[in-house]
């Protein structure tokens, strides 16, 4: 498969995406942790283009260790979501702009992390932006109603006897491969311009819920 067909393929699973991944990340109010997000596995693809390795494994070994800081974080009494993106995004972008500039020779690559570029990508990117799209429509199948309860009335959700730890953790870990997959086509100043800006443009305009998964696939295509 060519550079244009691998782009185009590339560019149609993750306007797929955005659809599911950009509806949770709006609803759910987490626009700023996609954001901290996208710019805190910097130094994971920093790392691992040091080592002579994957730079998307390293993002995505990175982006586990950030949600699991966050969720720690977030357990803190008196202390928000936000506060505990803006510790990890600060943290993150540093931490990868330290590394990157202490190994000036790796050039490219790490660059690509920030901008990206849908003609440079391979064909082990698109697997995994297909894996993860695949996972994401598995787990809204399953659990849907779950995370929608939880989104629209946590407090009703609790009093149901359910808990809201794993509701967050797999909507967490969502929002954040999808961040991960879509660095190599778009990179982390892009990638939330992509999940985040269809579905909340789509919010304006649709009327149901249901609805909102499918207008961004149309705008970002």
């Amino acid at each position: 498969m060519n550079y244009f067909a691998l782009a185009s393929l590339e560019v149609v699973l993750l306007g797929l995406l955005s659809g599911i991944a950009g509806t949770l990340i709006v609803f759910r109010r987490r626009s700023f942790f996609a954001v901290a997000l996208s710019h805190a596995t910097f130094p994971g693809g920093v790392a691992f283009a040091v080592l002579g390795w994957n730079l998307l494994l390293g993002q995505a070994v990175f982006a586990l260790l950030l949600v699991l800081i966050m969720t720690l974080l977030g357990r803190v009494p008196d202390q928000g979501r936000q506060v505990t993106s803006g510790v990890v995004l600060s943290f993150g972008f540093a931490l990868g702009t330290l590394l990157a500039s202490l190994n000036p020779g790796l050039g490219v690559p790490v660059e690509a992390l920030l901008v990206g570029s849908p003609l440079a990508v391979n064909e082990s990117d698109v697997v995994s932006t297909a894996v993860v799209l695949l996972a994401t429509l598995g787990v809204v199948s399953l659990a849907g109603r779950r995370i929608l309860f939880h989104t629209f009335d946590p407090v009703g959700f609790a009093a149901a006897g359910f808990r809201a730890w794993p509701v967050e953790l797999v909507v967490t870990g969502l929002i954040a491969a999808s961040v991960v997959v879509a660095m190599p086509a778009v990179g982390a100043i892009l990638g939330v311009a992509i999940l985040i800006g269809p579905a909340a443009a789509a919010r304006l305009i649709a009327p149901r819920i249901s609805w909102v998964p499918r207008s961004p696939r149309s705008l970002v295509s």
